[in-house]
């Protein structure tokens, strides 16, 4: 008889098809198995409550608290009325409101004294955090349901779980009751002899404690059996991947002397910084060897990039072969074709008059190229005349053949999945060398996590001749005159012969989609928080305010690529002075002359992307400054991370700031499809330790059983990680 599995029975015949809706769509959460890895994101205890000290903002928080006071205010007129409820937890104060009819309930059950979860999205009103109509349980007192709800927390821990506003968290506990009898069923991927070596306990006891602790012992124990399943798992995942790649065939490239490699290093006007020559060696050592190169080369905005992978390139040219460099949009794509010709002056006219001898051709190859031009760039690949092309997706197609493809160079791999690695694998005559490079600094445990399957080179030197840049935060609610100032800071700049941008979170305009003018309007009405700043408007209220008289142009992503193109044209010739932009610019804009950076509600943005956006400026002589525009009050984790991008330069000492404050689903959710939603309980950067262990049991258990016939749990839990998709492109290898 073929019954369901346990852990993938469907959570609609065990919690009922409506509670089943919410927790697929809100939580995405499918099966049993899927509820039972739901952990607690931490737990209250009966005696000591929640600090509201620390709430997120934003966020959908459930916290545990008692009722301090309790009134009914009423307004305009005496026609409405509103319960203002503070509760306190003995680390602070939170103000709770509720409006209109639904104020008799919460003011006949939370009267002083009185203990309840509380459950709603913090929000800022008066300059004050208050949670607008929060659903609540109470948690003591005489009627039978609060006794029930007490009896349902067994032991002294409360466990908080990820909640929304659609389920709250003691509604997700109760449904976790009913899957918990699964969790014996729960199929261990840990081999046996790695389980007890490491003494971690079996995973049904641990699922069982980390939902239902009786002591704080018993969530340490679980959390780190979890912690290791999910480190190991994807670790093996990992190393399956590098296993498979070795095994492939790849041609040795090296560079032959007297070739283009030589001629292009004899015409350089300066020498290479130490950090350049470590990392092509490195990539020149791989190149030489008969399976393919797969190297992350990570490095700061601005610390030469570019000429490590174009030597790379030159080399393989030198060898016979052709080189190809993926960017992310088209801008960028013919911001590297045009600084590659550059730098490679004459080398870069092969087979042209006034061209080189020894040179070869580069060629562009972007979607929106006219059809001559297209037909002239895809006869240059396929007859080998081109020795590099550079373009944008539109090298993956299946229209594109290449003559002999030796080498691919990704720029920004966080935007380019496994998929499109595959893709372009299948171009050559044997799969070619990979170089991914990426400028968004990662630390070493991420790059362990994310881009396991790529061995890492870092750059971080600066070249000389490039230019600090000062950071402040403008806190424009608490010091209007400060953005005053900041503007003026343009000017000067301005008038200095320099040019600025200005960037903002949002494009703006988005009205003319009704579902989203309606969602906005809602989201207006609630009165939590304006919406983010949006170019179109900032940069009319500058050209008729702030600065007018100057030269003010927009650029955002909806634009048409020519559109966008020529703005950028216009900008990097000098003749706008300031661009108001969306993140478009954040990746690979060149413009030496553009020394200042206005980031409005800089907030909204991540660390990262504020430290790629800062590297936009102070890329000529002249030194950048940067300010960071927010109107959160100075209390709040959002202006201590502003603070942090101000303070620091350091690209890879931000990253860990910014890992230390994020879920890690995001972490890695940016970089690969499947990855995201197996890690739950791991955290990247404190838990170092178990992830470069669990990369070296699976290396041996990998290499000692490849297709892990002798175990066929671990086999199991891979393919549960691993979708469809991934798991045939590891087994394509």
């Amino acid at each position: 008889m073929d019954l369901v599995p346990a852990l993938e029975e469907p959570l609609k015949k065990v919690v009922g098809p409506a509670t089943a809706k919410v927790m697929a769509e809100h939580l995405d959460l499918h099966t049993v198995g899927d509820l039972l890895h739901h952990y607690p994101r931490r737990y209250a205890e009966r005696g000591e409550l929640t600090r509201l000290a620390d709430l997120p903002l934003d966020e959908h928080v459930t916290v545990v608290a008692q009722v301090a006071t309790a009134r009914i205010l009423t307004f305009n007129g005496g026609r409405g009325q509103r319960l203002e409820v503070t509760i306190t937890d003995g680390s602070g104060q939170l103000q709770l409101v509720f409006f209109g009819r639904g104020i008799h309930k919460p003011h006949k059950d939370l009267l002083p004294g009185t203990r309840a979860m509380f459950a709603g999205k913090a929000s800022v009103f008066n300059r004050k955090m208050q949670l607008a109509h929060p659903a609540y349980e109470l948690l003591k007192g005489d009627s039978d349901n609060a006794d029930e709800a007490v009896d349902s927390w067994a032991g002294a821990l409360i466990p908080i779980y990820p909640a929304t506003a659609k389920l709250e968290s003691w509604k997700i506990a109760k449904s976790v009751d009913a899957v918990l009898p699964s969790a014996q069923e729960a199929v261990d991927p840990l081999p046996p002899g790695l389980r007890d070596g490491r003494e971690l306990i079996p995973l049904p006891e641990a699922l069982l404690k980390i939902h239902r602790p009786q002591t704080k012992a018993d969530i340490e124990s679980a959390r780190d059996r979890l912690k290791w399943d999910e480190a190991f798992v994807l670790q093996v995942a990992l190393a399956r991947r590098r296993y498979a790649d070795a095994q492939l065939p790849a041609i040795a490239r090296r560079p032959r002397a007297g070739g283009l490699l030589e001629a292009f290093d004899a015409k350089l006007p300066f020498t290479l910084t130490e950090g350049q020559e470590k990392v092509s060696k490195e990539i020149f050592d791989d190149l030489a060897t008969e399976h393919p190169m797969h190297r992350l080369l990570q490095g700061e905005v601005g610390s030469g990039k570019t000429m490590v992978a174009l030597r790379a390139m030159l080399a393989v040219v030198d060898a016979g072969g052709q080189a190809a460099m993926l960017a992310p949009t088209e801008v960028l794509a013919q911001q590297h074709h045009h600084s590659i010709t550059e730098m490679m002056g004459d080398l870069a006219e092969g087979g042209m008059l006034g061209g080189s001898d020894q040179g070869t051709k580069v060629t562009l190859l972007t979607g929106s190229m006219g059809v001559a031009g297209r037909r002239q760039a895809l006869l240059d690949l396929v007859t080998g005349e081109a020795g590099i092309v550079i373009g944008t997706h539109a090298l993956i197609e299946d229209k594109v053949q290449f003559h002999d493809l030796g080498l691919v160079v990704v720029d920004e791999q966080h935007r380019f999945g496994v998929e499109q690695r595959d893709a372009l694998r299948g171009k050559g005559k044997q799969p070619p060398h990979l170089l991914v490079m990426t400028a968004t600094p990662i630390p070493r445990t991420v790059a362990m996590t994310v881009f396991g399957d790529l061995e890492t080179s870092v750059l971080d030197q600066l070249p000389a001749g490039r230019s600090p840049i000062a950071s402040h935060v403008v806190p424009a609610e608490d010091k209007p005159h400060f953005l005053a100032r900041a503007w003026e800071r343009v000017r000067e700049e301005v008038e200095n012969g320099h040019q600025a941008y200005v960037v903002c979170p949002r494009i703006g305009d988005e009205e003319d989609d009704p579902k989203k003018a309606k969602k906005k309007a809602e989201e207006e009405a609630t009165a939590e928080k304006r919406p983010p700043l949006a170019v179109i408007e900032v940069a009319e209220q500058l050209a008729r305010g702030p600065l007018s008289g100057l030269k003010v142009e927009i650029l955002h992503g909806r634009m048409q690529p020519d559109d966008k193109d020529a703005v950028m044209r216009r900008f990097a010739a000098g003749e706008t002075q300031v661009l108001v932009a969306t993140t478009v610019i954040e990746v690979g804009v060149n413009v030496p002359n553009a020394t200042a950076m206005v980031i409005m509600d800089a907030d909204r943005f991540g660390v990262s992307q504020l430290h790629q956006l800062r590297g936009r400026v102070g890329r000529g002589s002249a030194p950048g400054l940067c300010l960071l525009v927010t109107d959160m009050p100075e209390a709040s984790p959002a202006r201590a991370r502003l603070g942090a991008v101000a303070a620091t330069l350091d690209g890879f000492e931000l990253s860990r700031i910014d890992l230390e404050q994020r879920r890690e689903g995001d972490v890695l959710g940016q970089a690969q499809s499947g990855v995201r939603s197996s890690l739950r309980m791991l955290a990247v950067i404190e838990d170092e330790e178990i992830i470069a262990e669990a990369r070296e049991e699976a290396v041996t258990v990998v290499s000692n059983d490849p297709e892990l016939e002798h175990l066929p749990e671990l086999r199991t839990a891979l393919d549960a990680l691993l979708d469809d998709e991934r798991e045939q492109y590891l087994d394509k290898g």
